[in-house]
């Protein structure tokens, strides 16, 4: 934790971020390891999640918020599915769009939730991000390693495939 506490200014500001840290350091190695199914890769997951949160503290304002909470596990998840990427380009395994992150049990009656959970952990993730906490999108396309135009186009196709999702789920409905 010392490592991460040299990246943030200001004592209180490192009291916030020791608090960040106990509260969903365990949260975090949970949602990693279910993703990478291996404590040592789930660990590293972690650590560059709490590196990414440092870099980004200045944007949490309250620790024990659901939307805090929401975007702890998000940039956990993209790290352990980034690092599950880089393995597999390694071993020259391809990795598709379609790797699901941790399922996440959403309230809903066939509406908008449950069209969320049935996304792609990325599109889920970008969508969150983007309409439920309020960044823009050259703060993803930055915080993703993106361009602007690039973050645009996911952004699209994430609300393509929600609103395929809704149509799906209304014809079922429907039926």
């Amino acid at each position: 934790m010392i490592v991460y506490l040299q990246m943030i200014d200001g004592e209180e500001e490192k009291l916030r971020f020791a608090a960040l840290y106990e509260t969903y350091r365990g949260l975090m190695f949970y949602t990693a390891n279910s993703i990478l199914h291996n404590a040592q890769d789930a660990e590293d997951a972690v650590h560059q999640a709490f590196i990414s949160l440092a870099e980004n503290f200045s944007k949490i304002k309250t620790i024990e918020c659901p939307q805090t909470r929401a975007f702890v596990v998000i940039i956990v998840e993209h790290k352990a599915i980034d690092l599950l990427r880089k393995r597999s380009r390694q071993a020259e395994v391809g990795m598709s769009e379609a790797v699901c992150g941790v399922n996440i049990p959403l309230p809903g009656d066939n509406g908008l939730a449950d069209a969320m959970a049935n996304l792609p952990a990325h599109a889920r993730e970008i969508l969150l991000l983007r309409y439920y906490n309020g960044y823009t999108t050259t703060e993803l396309a930055d915080f993703f390693g993106v361009s602007y135009a690039a973050m645009k186009k996911q952004l699209t196709r994430a609300k393509s495939a929600l609103k395929k999702r809704m149509e799906e789920g209304d014809a079922a409905y429907a039926e």
